[in-house]
């Protein structure tokens, strides 16, 4: 069987793992882990679902071939760190050069020019997932599919942070910006830390941006809006006490750091003082949590 795929970024020499699984490319690793675990089931060798030996040989191949490998990406942590880095930069060239896209199938098609991406790109990626391995003559043909659908939503997300970042003034108190201006390395030994941990949070990968953030602390403790950009990431978690104590921490370093004045009055009222047990879990329900939208929220603008 010829697992070539043609489509989506495979186009751009670069394998697609989060396509292979037919995940998001925002999904957690516990997300990943347990897609890995349904395909594993339906591709080994003993499953009751492959029948036939020339069944048996496809399937093999492509638990070996693509599926094994894209979930080894993800499980060593460095290069799963290293693999969202460069989706993130590959995301930032589409929305810089749109014109050069070619998209194949209709579905991205529509998906490109939907005014609710982020929902019908999850309904289509959960959708796809459930027939992904029906035909496995069809597999490669889904996965070029998936990865057009992956384009489109890191095109999306990196434009609207572009946007973000263009069209909202550099002093403005009532918005964070989502890719707010870090040190150059030149003057930052933990830039480049930072950056990564930005682009990281761009794409909603929290557990990745967390170890890029203690890596720049490392480098420079003192560094306020590492501090900044350490809370969010916990305050995106819901882990509203530790998200203060780096907010507090910030804020000694810098009275005048951004992210901490206008994020830290907010995590102070929802724990509520003495009452912070009870208030954090309070908060955890959804209705609960409208006070703290979604750094990068597509209703933001």
């Amino acid at each position: 069987m010829l697992l070539k795929i043609d489509g989506g970024l495979f186009t751009y020499d670069f394998i697609d793992h989060h396509a292979i699984l037919c995940v998001p490319v925002d999904a957690e690793f516990k997300e990943i882990r347990n897609r890995y675990l349904q395909i594993a089931r339906i591709l080994h060798p003993d499953s009751s679902s492959v029948v036939g030996e020339p069944a048996k040989e496809i399937a093999n191949q492509l638990l070996a071939k693509l599926v094994n490998p894209a979930y080894e990406k993800f499980s060593v942590e460095q290069n799963r760190h290293e693999y969202l880095f460069v989706l993130s930069q590959m995301g930032k060239r589409f929305a810089q050069e749109p014109e050069t896209i070619k998209l194949k199938t209709e579905l991205a098609k529509q998906l490109l020019a939907s005014p609710n991406i982020t929902t019908l790109y999850k309904e289509a990626i959960a959708k796809i997932a459930k027939t992904q391995f029906s035909d496995f003559q069809q597999v490669p043909k889904i996965i070029a599919q998936v990865s057009e659908l992956n384009l489109v939503y890191l095109m999306w997300v990196a434009k609207r942070s572009i946007n973000q970042s263009s069209t909202q003034p550099e002093n403005s108190p009532k918005k964070l910006q989502s890719t707010p201006t870090l040190p150059s390395q030149a003057e930052s030994a933990a830039g480049e830390y930072l950056q990564r941990a930005q682009n990281l949070l761009e794409i909603n990968q929290l557990r990745q941006a967390k170890v890029e953030l203690q890596d720049a602390l490392k480098l420079e403790p003192q560094n306020s809006r590492c501090h900044s950009l350490m809370a969010m990431v916990y305050l995106r978690d819901n882990q509203l006490k530790m998200a203060k104590i780096h907010f507090d921490h910030a804020l000694k370093l810098d009275p005048k750091e951004k992210i901490a004045l206008e994020w830290k009055p907010k995590v102070d009222k929802a724990l509520g003082g003495n009452n912070s047990v009870n208030k954090e879990k309070q908060i955890d329900k959804p209705e609960n949590r409208r006070w703290f939208p979604n750094l990068f929220d597509e209703k933001k603008k």
